[in-house]
């Protein structure tokens, strides 16, 4: 993934400099494209100038009045010409005429330059030698936005010319156009270069980020989670590759599914099998009859534990089996206590526990599967009943916070040693019991978690204040 982002990053950033490179040429090329139409006209327009006052100067009555009064009322008319985007409104073109000897007849600018030698400037110094001519120049030297445009045309026999007309043009004039192309090419560099660069984008996110999602998933099963099969769009590709990973999970987890719950359930069934076939071949030689009673308790009891560890066994795999609920219905909570507390209570009676409840007036209503729940609930109720002294109560308490209703059981036992709180929900572990000394299956607090995993919630045991512990099973509201 990092070699691919790299790579992307130098994909981006090859397209980014050509687009820089390709913008920086046509922008090079922007002004003096520019400059070259606009001298065009020049050209046309010196040469037109040129041949209206031809007759006048062959004739030495050149006309300066009629011409800068023509001049000026052409500067002085107003309009609004659209051209493509630029609009102009007003005549920017100026003219002044040499003589043979290059000395300056007219001036169209009020005739400032009337009676000025000219004879070295390049438009009139090269037209008179019957060449083109045409200068840049800057009114101030160190002002470029003063540079002005000069094309000339020469005034009767291009090869012997009687005098030089030379029209000229700020270039200011013509920089609203310049300006204009630059926004142009800028916009369509941006425009594609931003377009590639999304859609560059676009493939990422489109094929790597389900990867992504893909890897997060196979890392959660690595580390023994039971993470639902993600959302990756509708990516054909990234779709077959998670289905096959969720596939490949579950043939995985069931090979290794059955193999450890045969590998458990044979080395658990171990000791009570052993305990009862000790006593069963004891029971066929005389002994007192309080010995015999102990021997078939112990065997009633072994009995009891192995069908307790077969039938938790049996409640465990049925949910672990599961990635999600395959039928969620709305259910009320406290139905469910009471349901599970109906079960339980023989149990409680046996051992002489009593049962207290505080239950709110109104119904408790969860998503959930109801056999489930009433497992998990029936298992925390035979946990706090078996690690509860006689006449010990345990207290049922059901709760609400603002998104979850929370399921309190707290019984008055030992609580939970130090050394056993990291483990007391691992597959197997158990601490004795209060009253008997035996150990439980193991298995109960397992079941308690894995269902409320499923269900989206949590399950946790603290100290309870003044020693038991506290059980409490947070389930979200419907």
């Amino acid at each position: 993934m990092r070699l691919t982002r790299v790579t992307l990053f130098f994909i981006a950033f090859i397209i980014a400099l050509g687009f820089y490179q390709l913008a920086r040429y046509f922008l090079a090329d922007v002004e003096p494209q520019t400059y070259q139409a606009t001298e065009e006209m020049m050209v046309d327009a010196a040469h037109l100038l040129a041949e209206i006052v031809e007759a006048d100067m062959r004739a030495g009555d050149l006309r300066g009045d009629e011409l800068a009064a023509a001049f000026d009322a052409a500067r002085a008319r107003r309009f609004d010409a659209r051209i493509y985007e630029y609009r102009k409104t007003a005549v920017g073109i100026h003219a002044y005429i040499t003589d043979a000897k290059g000395t300056v007849v007219f001036d169209s600018e009020n005739g400032r330059r009337t009676g000025m030698d000219f004879g070295d400037m390049r438009d009139v110094s090269l037209t008179l030698k019957g060449k083109y001519g045409a200068r840049s120049s800057r009114e101030t030297p160190n002002d470029h936005t003063t540079s002005v445009l000069y094309v000339a045309a020469p005034i009767g026999d291009p090869a012997s010319p009687i005098g030089v007309l030379t029209v000229f043009k700020p270039q200011l004039d013509v920089m609203p156009l310049v300006r204009e192309r630059r926004r142009i090419i800028y916009t369509a560099c941006a425009l594609i270069g931003g377009g590639i660069l999304f859609l560059i984008a676009a493939v990422f996110l489109w094929l790597f980020r389900p990867i992504g999602r893909i890897t997060d998933y196979a890392r959660a099963v690595e580390r023994g989670e039971r993470p639902p099969k993600p959302r990756i769009g509708i990516g054909r590709e990234v779709n077959t590759l998670a289905s096959a990973l969720d596939s490949m999970r579950d043939a995985l987890e069931g090979r290794q599914y059955a193999e450890r719950y045969i590998r458990t359930l044979t080395h658990e069934m171990k000791s009570p099998l052993a305990a009862i076939r000790g006593a069963a071949e004891l029971l066929d030689e005389d002994m007192p009859a309080e010995t015999r009673k102990r021997f078939l308790e112990n065997i009633l009891a072994e009995t009891s534990r192995s069908e307790r560890l077969i039938n938790r066994l049996l409640e465990l795999s049925a949910i672990e089996s599961r990635k999600s609920l395959d039928s969620v219905r709305e259910l009320d909570c406290l139905e469910i206590v009471h349901r599970a507390i109906e079960q339980a209570r023989p149990l409680a009676e046996i051992a002489g526990v009593p049962i207290e409840t505080d239950f709110p007036d109104h119904p408790a209503l969860i998503h959930g599967d109801a056999f489930i729940l009433r497992a998990t609930v029936t298992n925390l109720l035979e946990n706090a009943i078996d690690f509860s002294p006689r006449g010990g109560a345990i207290v049922i308490r059901l709760s609400f916070n603002e998104s979850q209703a929370v399921l309190a059981i707290r019984d008055h036992g030992p609580g939970i040693p130090d050394y056993a709180r990291e483990r007391v929900f691992e597959r197997f572990y158990s601490l004795r019991h209060h009253g008997h000394g035996r150990k439980g299956t193991g298995l109960g607090l397992t079941l308690v978690r894995e269902a409320a995993e499923l269900h989206g919630g949590s399950i946790a045991l603290d100290p309870a204040p003044g020693g038991g512990t506290v059980a409490r099973l947070a389930l979200p509201l419907a």
